[in-house]
């Protein structure tokens, strides 16, 4: 993800050679669309705001500073999902954030679903989605003046 923070190398290297380098980044990220994803970051706005939001997430100067205050804890209804194929959170990273939560939390484990959860089990997750909205409310209601 480092390389993602080089704002015009990142988009070079990525699209050399009609996207080789990110179709070879296939194994790492388990991503099943990835010559459909290529396609679509090549036009250069959508490639740039892809990662973006890595850039805006994980800033090269954060790894180096002290850290900063933890935020309050998250006061609206939260629901984390987990998929048992994930290979990049734990299960217990996931049910660790419910330390974070002042509001309600709900659990929810999704078997047979990978990292794109919800390009493998669409249906279950959109249920799951549902069902929680519904409980939860006008969650308007929690947001920050």
């Amino acid at each position: 993800m480092l390389l993602f923070q080089f704002e015009g190398i990142a988009e070079q290297w990525l699209s050399a050679d009609g996207f080789r380098n990110l179709c070879n980044l296939r194994d790492l990220f388990a991503h099943p669309q990835t010559d459909e994803v290529a396609e679509r970051l090549s036009d250069p706005a959508a490639l740039t705001a892809s990662l973006n939001f890595y850039r805006a997430n994980v800033p090269p100067a954060s790894w180096v500073r002290p850290p900063s205050a933890p935020p309050p804890p998250v006061s609206a209804p939260v629901m984390g999902i987990w998929s048992d194929g994930e290979r990049f959170l734990t299960e217990e990273s996931m049910t660790g954030s419910a330390a974070f939560v002042a509001g309600s939390w709900r659990y929810e484990r999704l078997d047979g679903a990978g990292h794109w959860m919800q390009l493998d089990r669409p249906d279950v997750l959109n249920d799951l989605l549902l069902d929680f909205l519904a409980q939860a409310g006008d969650i308007r209601s929690f947001a920050s003046p």
